[in-house]
């Protein structure tokens, strides 16, 4: 069973499908950690439903953000914790961390990467880059984390369509519904070893 921290910054639907995986025997893990960017968003008190240690690490309570994540790493090695996954996180992870979890932090992307991501490309910018530009399909991307934006190795990417009257918003929740089916598959195969 491998241990893992969830990292969030919002509503927390994407760690949800993550949980009901975990409570429904499809995934071989334990959510010994969720990690919120803020205070008062609502993915903690998803946290709580479901029984699970939520703790705030926001970077304006650190003297700097390389400080923020070497206490947290310390948290997550007492927890023996062995996979960091990143579900709708939005504080940009520095060297310390990713070195200390190398190969082992994996995020969603509401894109296709290559496309439609790296700096500033987060949440409903993405969405309206993808309807200003006509595409035809969308999708969501689960990659590992290296130290560029959105750079790391491609896990698993699985598509929907983009329809011609779609909006940023109706596109959104067509691809939300897919990551909330393309992660907790991911990390199952991942954890079962059916992934390198």
């Amino acid at each position: 069973m491998k241990k893992i921290a969830v990292f969030v910054s919002g509503s927390g639907s994407d760690m949800q499908s993550v949980i009901d995986a975990i409570n429904a025997g499809e995934i071989d893990a334990k959510i010994e950690l969720v990690v919120a960017s803020k205070s008062g968003i609502f993915a903690i008190e998803r946290a709580k439903v479901a029984g699970l240690n939520a703790e705030v690490f926001c970077k304006a309570d650190f003297e700097s953000i390389d400080e923020m994540y070497d206490k947290l790493i310390e948290r997550m090695k007492m927890l023996d914790v062995e996979y960091i996954v990143l579900a709708g996180y939005l504080t940009i992870l520095t060297p310390n961390i990713i070195k200390a979890f190398e190969h082992n932090i994996i995020n969603i992307h509401p894109a296709l990467i290559p496309k439609y991501c790296g700096m500033g490309m987060y949440g409903m910018k993405v969405h309206q880059a993808v309807i200003a530009n006509r595409e035809k399909i969308s999708g969501a991307t689960v990659h590992f984390v290296d130290e560029g934006a959105d750079t790391g190795e491609i896990i698993a990417q699985e598509t929907v369509p983009v329809f011609e009257n779609d909006t940023a918003e109706i596109l959104q929740k067509r691809v939300l519904e897919l990551e909330h089916k393309l992660l907790p598959k991911t990390l199952k195969n991942l954890f079962a070893k059916e992934i390198k």
